[in-house]
């Protein structure tokens, strides 16, 4: 039985790569069909980005179990001498 995960996508390359086509789109040079076919690219682009954040925010909180929290910075904790 194979059980492989598809190997992850790397954010980094992929982030560069969703910039360029950002910016090829914004350009306005792009034939229509082209256009179309670089925003699917990039569509599919942003939906791994968002599979990969979702599984190493997963794993984190695996890694922390209970000790995970929201982060609270000293300025927004309540004033007790009120």
């Amino acid at each position: 039985m194979n059980t492989a995960r598809r190997k992850a996508p790397d954010l980094e390359k992929s982030l560069a790569e969703l910039e360029t086509i950002v910016e090829q789109l914004e350009s306005g040079e792009l034939a229509l069909e082209k256009s179309l076919k670089e925003f699917e690219r990039g569509v599919r682009l942003s939906r791994e980005c968002q599979l990969a954040l979702k599984d190493a925010e997963q794993r984190v909180q695996l890694l922390m179990g209970a000790e995970l929290k929201d982060f609270v910075s000293p300025d927004d904790e309540p004033d007790d001498a009120a």
